[in-house]
């Protein structure tokens, strides 16, 4: 069946949708992290979130010049 979408661009949108989740979520554990008073715990989930938005960021570009 062929789609009017190309499976790389699904490709990209799912990657910058899950990416999007992906510091969302680490944001979130940081938060709780901050909250049990886990400095460690904090820390890496504010870099792990901020990983994911650079990928997220960089998806958007890629879409963008793609689309």
């Amino acid at each position: 069946m062929n789609s009017p979408i190309k499976d790389k661009d699904f490709d990209m949108v799912s990657t910058l949708y899950h990416a999007s989740q992906g510091a969302s979520l680490c944001s979130q554990f940081s938060r709780d992290a901050e909250s049990n008073s886990d400095q460690e715990a904090q820390e890496f989930f504010d870099r792990v979130a901020s990983q994911y938005s650079d990928i997220a960021q960089e998806a958007k570009r890629l879409l963008k010049d793609k689309l």
